[in-house]
C-alpha cells in the first residue's frame, strides 16, 4: 500500500486555569486593593486611602476576579455590593491578609523599627496645646515615622477615612473598636466678671440656670447635670444657650467677653481664671469628668508605629494634663 502522509493535526491542549494575569502580579496587593475598597465602600474610597487612581483600583480588582475566576462584586452606578463568593473571599483574604502580616511581624523581630505614616485624629483643644509635646517625643523616638495629625471633635470613621487611631473626650459606645481609657478631664463653671456685676454670686442650679448660658454642644447643648462635691446631690438644670458651639477655644473666648456661663476642661480655663478675666462659678457643684481614651480599630495585628504611639500616649496624656493644671495653678503671694 503507499505511504500515507501523517496528517498534522493540531493537538488538543488542556485549558489555560483561569488566571490570566501576568506571573508577576502581587496576589497578596491584589488581596489587600479587595479588601480596602469593600471597607472603603467604593472604588473611588479605596483609591483615595491607597494613594492611587481608581482606573488602578478597578484594574486590580479585575485581575484578581480574572486570577480567581469569579465575579467578586456585583457593581452599578449607584451601588456596589459582594456576590456570594465575594463573601468568602472578603472573610478569607482578611484573615490572609492579617497572617501574612503577622508573619511579616515574627520575622523581622519585636525590635523592629516602626516606620510608615500614622494618621492621628484629636480633638482641636488636645491636638494644639496640650498634646503636641508628646507627639514631637513620638517623632524624635521614632525617626521613620511621620504622623498626620488632624485636628477635628466630631465622629471617627476609621475605614472611610483612613485613621489609624483617635484620641477621644467622652464615653466610647462603638463595640468595633478598641478604646484605652487613660485619664479623665475634670470639668468646671465659669464666666466673666462683668456678668455678675451688681448680683450676687450664684451659689445653686437654680440660680445657675437663669444666667445666660454657652453650649459645648459636643458634650451638653441646652441641659446639665451638676453634682455638689461634698454632699453627692445631684441637680439637672435646663436652659437655653445664647451661643452653641463645638470649639472648646471659641466657648472660652465667648465667656470672657461675657456672653454666658458654660462648663468646659478645667485646664483650658485656668490661665483665664490666674488673671482674672473668668471666675470660677459655683465651685461647689460640677459636671461629671469626662474619660479621655485612645481609640482603634479591632484587629488581630496593629502595625509597630501604632503600638509604639499607644504605647506612649498612654504615659504622656496623663502627664500632660496633671503637668497643664499644676502649671496654672494660682500664685500665692
Amino acid at each position: 500500500m503507499p505511504h500515507r502522509p501523517k496528517s498534522h493535526r493540531p493537538r488538543a491542549t488542556a485549558p489555560r486555569p483561569p488566571s490570566s494575569t501576568a506571573s508577576n502580579v502581587d496576589r497578596l496587593e491584589l488581596m489587600q486593593t479587595f479588601l480596602r475598597i469593600v471597607d472603603a465602600g467604593s472604588l473611588s474610597s479605596a483609591a483615595a486611602q491607597l494613594g492611587t487612581t481608581q482606573p488602578t483600583v478597578s484594574r486590580r480588582l479585575q485581575m484578581l476576579e480574572r486570577s480567581l475566576g469569579l465575579r467578586l462584586l456585583q457593581r452599578s452606578t449607584h451601588a456596589m455590593k459582594l456576590t456570594e463568593d465575594g463573601t468568602r473571599c472578603y472573610e478569607r483574604a482578611k484573615e490572609w491578609v492579617a497572617n501574612w502580616e503577622r508573619l511579616e511581624a515574627d520575622l523581622r523581630g519585636a525590635s523592629d523599627e516602626p516606620e510608615g505614616t500614622l494618621r492621628v485624629v484629636v480633638p482641636h483643644a488636645f491636638g494644639q496645646a496640650l498634646l503636641v509635646e508628646p507627639l514631637t517625643d513620638f517623632l524624635d523616638r521614632h525617626a521613620r515615622v511621620s504622623v498626620d495629625w488632624l485636628l477635628h471633635d466630631r465622629a471617627v470613621d476609621f475605614i472611610a477615612d483612613g485613621i489609624d487611631c483617635a484620641i477621644q473626650v467622652g464615653e466610647i459606645h462603638d463595640p468595633s473598636v478598641v478604646a484605652v481609657r487613660v485619664a479623665e478631664v475634670p470639668r468646671i463653671l465659669t464666666g466673666a466678671p462683668s456678668l455678675f456685676a451688681g448680683r450676687p454670686m450664684p451659689t445653686h442650679p437654680d440660680e445657675l440656670a437663669r444666667l445666660p448660658w454657652l453650649s459645648l454642644r459636643t458634650y451638653y447643648r441646652n441641659e446639665l447635670s451638676l453634682t455638689h462635691v461634698d454632699t453627692g446631690e445631684v441637680q439637672r438644670i435646663s436652659f437655653q444657650p445664647r451661643l452653641s458651639t463645638d470649639s472648646l477655644y471659641a466657648i472660652r473666648s465667648a465667656a470672657v467677653k461675657g456672653v454666658g456661663i458654660c462648663v468646659g476642661s478645667s485646664w483650658v480655663f485656668q490661665e483665664e481664671l490666674e488673671r482674672g478675666r473668668l471666675w470660677h462659678v459655683a465651685p461647689q457643684w460640677r459636671a461629671a469628668a469626662l474619660p479621655i481614651s485612645i481609640v482603634y480599630p479591632a484587629a488581630r495585628f496593629h502595625p509597630a508605629r501604632l503600638r509604639a504611639f499607644v504605647a506612649l500616649m498612654r504615659q504622656s496624656i496623663p502627664t500632660a494634663l496633671a503637668g497643664a493644671a499644676h502649671a496654672a495653678r494660682p500664685r500665692r503671694s
